[in-house]
């Protein structure tokens, strides 16, 4: 009887410490972001909006995506919001010099850009180690620029 409650306890306390154990994924993401809000990057996840055609989570709940931006205090943009279909800016709404403009970056499914600030709708599981981290904030930098 003792031998059953012994093995009952171990059983639990290694399971604890299973649980307790941090996911190499998340710790991944959270490294990334990290490393994102240093080079003056925000990361925020935000619900997917209707304009950029994420796939939902559900018919009555949006999905939750990651968005980077860079904030310009001294920029005027104008308003944009474009999607991005096989490499390419889909313009949904404003500046249409941005149409086909090229994005070299993988995972981005679109752009928005207003007044101060551009932003990217992106998917980080296409690079979960940050290696485009840099180059995402050159082409957002550019892209004010244009």
């Amino acid at each position: 009887m003792g031998l059953w409650i012994t093995l009952i306890i171990v059983v639990f306390v290694v399971g604890s410490i299973f649980g307790v154990r941090v996911n190499p994924r998340e710790k991944a993401l959270g490294e990334m972001r990290d490393r994102a809000r240093k080079m003056a990057l925000y990361p925020r996840l935000l619900p997917a909006p209707e304009w950029t055609n994420i796939e939902k989570a559900a018919e009555n709940r949006a999905s939750m995506v990651a968005y980077y931006n860079v904030l310009l205090p001294q920029a005027r943009l104008p308003l944009m919001r474009a999607c991005v279909e096989n490499g390419h800016f889909t313009v949904v709404h404003g500046a249409e010099k941005f149409k086909n403009y090229p994005v070299p970056l993988k995972g981005v499914y679109a752009i928005d850009m207003q007044a101060n600030s551009i932003g990217v709708y992106w998917d980080e599981e296409a690079d979960l180690h940050g290696t485009q981290l840099e180059q995402m904030k050159t082409f957002l930098m550019s892209l004010a620029d244009v």
